[in-house]
């Protein structure tokens, strides 16, 4: 079996992405976060969350991760797919979209629905939870623990499963009004 060559998602051009959309703004770390919360307005009126902090977004500059969940509110943010952030990919990369959302919504990952086509293939190919770990390059329990995941997990291991699932990111995003 032919393994598909996962690359890389490349959080430290996410973080220069948006410091060069915030300095282009003349906008302060905190100005984005908030811009990143508003984008969710009336949502964020009917819900009791905290908003995105702005050490969320600028920690990312010496620890380059972040939890799929947060990548979303970066991405709409930018108007650009997960896919476009994959290292070799370039700004104009078109082969995935984000779903449109309204101020009433916010972008989220359907972490049971990629769960579910990552054990449905996983079976098809007859693979063990350990030998699909090793694939994508982490531990069996990262994948099993998706199933249940309530919140996020990160953004590099999620989009190694959409990777190997050869399908667009956009399949498992969903705009939410929960």
């Amino acid at each position: 079996m032919t393994e598909p060559t996962l690359r890389r998602f490349d959080v430290p051009a996410l973080y220069a992405a948006l410091d060069a959309r915030r300095v282009d703004l003349g906008l302060s770390w905190k100005q984005v976060a908030d811009q990143l919360w508003a984008l969710s307005a009336d949502l964020n009126e009917r819900r009791d969350d905290h908003p995105i902090s702005p050490s969320t977004l600028t920690r990312m500059a010496d620890h380059p991760r972040t939890s799929c969940q947060h990548a979303l509110f970066m991405l709409r943010w930018l108007d650009r797919s997960p896919e476009s952030f994959l290292r070799g990919a370039t700004a104009d990369d078109t082969r995935a979209v984000l779903p449109s959302a309204g101020a009433d919504q916010r972008l989220r990952w359907d972490l049971r629905s990629l769960y579910e086509a990552m054990d449905g293939q996983r079976r098809r190919e007859g693979r063990t939870w350990p030998e699909l770990a090793v694939t994508l390059r982490c531990t069996p329990h990262q994948l099993t623990g998706l199933r249940t995941v309530k919140f996020a997990i990160d953004m590099g291991l999620t989009m190694r499963i959409v990777q190997w699932l050869g399908r667009p990111s956009s399949d498992f995003i969903r705009a939410a009004a929960w």
